[in-house]
């Protein structure tokens, strides 16, 4: 399985991305993909979830109410709608797959498949 994260890039705060997931080699529907970011010389975070069934969503508290997780199951994709950015959600964002449960759709230990990041900036 192999991901592939994309739409990342240059934003002023209060402003809005949406990230892109394509997972190749299996499908949306069997995996949990997750978001994740970090910045350098700080832990790996949790963003957002989708548990493959599409039935449940996770999301980090910082960012509940300004991102929104969804897939395309057509196109094998899972997207992170970014809104109202702030300076502290700059940070390479990462997605994963894995056969989570819905109890551990926030544990990175539970993916084991990663894309690599996708760089998101936030200017004020």
């Amino acid at each position: 399985v192999q991901l592939q994260a994309s739409g990342g890039g240059l934003v002023q705060t209060g402003g809005s991305l949406r990230l892109s997931c394509v997972v190749s080699g299996g499908t949306v529907r069997t995996y949990g993909v997750g978001w994740f970011r970090q910045v350098p010389g700080k832990e790996r975070e949790f963003v957002a979830a989708i548990h493959w069934s599409g039935g449940s969503k996770s999301y980090a508290d910082s960012v509940k109410g300004r991102f929104t997780i969804s897939r395309d199951n057509a196109k094998n994709t899972v997207y992170v709608e970014m809104n109202n950015l702030q300076s502290e959600d700059t940070a390479n964002y990462y997605c994963a797959a894995g056969k989570t449960i819905v109890s551990s759709m926030a544990d990175d230990r539970a993916y084991y498949y990663w894309g690599r990041g996708t760089l998101v900036t936030v200017s004020s």
